[in-house]
């Protein structure tokens, strides 16, 4: 990493004000020199994730953006990235999220997982980590973008806390011997028109190796995954835009369904 520090600064301070005032900016990328340095991108979020705990917000977990190829494909990025999630960014199922908290928002359909033990050896294997799942969920997350149009870069959605916005979560955990995560469907309607479809294994290729992934990589940079940790492990399907008014249902069918709608205050 070379971009100098002051400018990192600089980029993290234009994010936090996007985010304050609810005006989207242009990408970061031209400011910080680079579109392809995921650590530049990391001290920048890191940055912002530390005035967030300074002012009191709780960690509900993490999230893992950009699994799915059909997303990638929209946002013109091609590796995972995470971002953190707070207990005020999580809705519970049925409840309306008020739209002047976002500023371009995009719906997905995504398989939560709830870690039971923590994660803090890494490597994880497959095995250790499917073990210390609790239980997953449906849900929607509603990603948000500070970077005008979406016109991101990996840098961009990085620094943006991997596109954070909103999520919704489903409200009957299921074990996951009770459904075969890979195969999951997910069909989530807007406004009771199919927008969007995909199973589990759009996710990595099974959600539980987004969550492998996520494991290893937070344990190297100091901050292992902890029990009660929330993971939202990324898109099934392509993103939808949504408006004011606009109500998401989302069937995963043995995983169940969620639902929220978006709402003037």
């Amino acid at each position: 990493m070379s971009v100098d520090q002051q400018l990192i600064r600089q980029a993290a301070d234009a994010l936090w004000e996007a985010d304050r005032t609810c005006t989207p900016i242009a990408p970061i990328r031209e400011l910080l020199g680079t579109s392809t340095d995921l650590d530049v991108g990391y001290a920048v979020q890191e940055i912002n994730a530390q005035r967030s705990l300074d002012l009191g917000r709780k960690v509900s977990g993490r999230k893992i953006g950009v699994t799915s190829k059909a997303v990638q494909q929209q946002i013109g990025v091609d590796q995972p990235d995470y971002g953190t999630l707070y207990v005020d960014t999580e809705y519970g199922d049925g409840v309306e999220i008020p739209a002047s908290r976002l500023i371009q928002p995009r719906a997905e359909g995504e398989v939560a997982l709830v870690v039971g033990r923590e994660l803090d050896h890494a490597p994880h294997s497959f095995g250790q980590v499917m073990r210390a799942i609790e239980y997953a969920l449906p849900s929607i997350e509603v990603v948000d973008s500070r970077i005008e149009n979406w016109q991101i870069s990996i840098v961009d959605t990085i620094g943006d806390n991997a596109s954070c916005g909103v999520y919704v979560l489903g409200s009957r955990p299921v074990p996951l011997s009770a459904f075969d995560i890979r195969t999951v469907p997910m069909a989530m309607s807007v406004n009771g028109a199919v927008a969007s479809e995909g199973t589990g294994a759009a996710c990595l290729g099974n959600p539980l190796h987004a969550a492998t992934w996520l494991a290893d990589v937070l344990c190297e940079r100091g901050i292992p995954l902890q029990p009660g940790d929330v993971l939202m492990t990324g898109a099934l399907g392509p993103m939808k835009d949504l408006a004011t008014g606009d109500e998401v249902d989302l069937d995963f069918g043995p995983l169940g369904r969620v639902t929220t709608k978006l709402v003037d205050e």
